[in-house]
C-alpha cells in the first residue's frame, strides 16, 4: 500500500467515524477493494492521520468554517468534509508532508469520491490555506 492509499483509507474512517459508524482499520481496508497488503508504516501513518483528525477536529472544523465561505459545515457533503479533515490536518500539524502534496492528493480523493464541483472547491480552500500557512512562516 502507498501513502496515498493510507490517505484514502484514513478519509474513509473519518467519514465513517461522522456516519456514526464503527468500522475498524481492518474492515475498511476489507470493503475499499484494496488488494495490496498494507506496509507497517501505511498502517501506521493512516492511523496517526485518523487519531490527529480525532485529536484536533475542533480547531480544524474551525478552520474549515471560516474557509467556506457560504457554506455551514452541517450542510456540506460528509465526503467533501472527511477529505478536508485529512488535508488540513495534514497540512497544519505534519511538518513532513509539503503543503502542495496534500492538497495535491485531497483533489485527487475529491475526484474520485466527491460531486462534480468539490475538487475545485476543496482545491480552492487548501490553496487559501497554504498561502495563509507559507505568509506565516515567512514572518
Amino acid at each position: 500500500m502507498s501513502r496515498k492509499t493510507a490517505r484514502e483509507v484514513a478519509m474513509k474512517l473519518a467519514f465513517a467515524s461522522l456516519l456514526g459508524g464503527e468500522d475498524t482499520y481492518d474492515a475498511v481496508l476489507d470493503k475499499s477493494g484494496i488488494e495490496e497488503s498494507p506496509a507497517e508504516d501505511d498502517i501506521v501513518f493512516s492511523k496517526a492521520i485518523l487519531d490527529g483528525i480525532l485529536a484536533h477536529c475542533d480547531e480544524i472544523d474551525a478552520l474549515i468554517h471560516e474557509l467556506a465561505i457560504g457554506w455551514k459545515l452541517e450542510r456540506m457533503p460528509r465526503v467533501d468534509l472527511s477529505i478536508l479533515r485529512v488535508a488540513i490536518y495534514e497540512m497544519m500539524y505534519r511538518e513532513d508532508i509539503p503543503l502542495s502534496v496534500s492538497i495535491n492528493e485531497a483533489v485527487e480523493l475529491a475526484k474520485q469520491f466527491g460531486g462534480d464541483r468539490s475538487s475545485a472547491y476543496i482545491n480552492g480552500m487548501l490553496g487559501t490555506l497554504a498561502k495563509r500557512l507559507s505568509e506565516e512562516k515567512e514572518q
